[in-house]
């Protein structure tokens, strides 16, 4: 379930980033973190914490709830 949920979550984050014209090396610039620390969001392979959580929410303008796959609507 767990795996799920994340998954989910970064295909809605890669969607957003997409949205914005950005590559994954320009988010990682602005939250400065590495490319391979953003990748790991977008790719499922961790679990994000909730300050990250907001940060993303705020920077794309949605609910934390549309990014964790609870709302459907951004």
């Amino acid at each position: 379930m767990e795996k799920i949920l994340l998954v989910e979550f970064g295909k809605r984050l890669k969607a957003l980033r997409q949205g914005k014209s950005l590559k994954q090396t320009d988010m990682a610039e602005i939250m400065g973190i590495t490319s391979r620390q953003y990748q790991s969001y977008e790719y499922g392979e961790v679990n994000v914490p909730a300050t990250t959580l907001n940060f993303f929410a705020d920077f794309f303008g949605v609910t934390t709830d549309y990014l964790l796959g609870r709302e459907e609507k951004p």
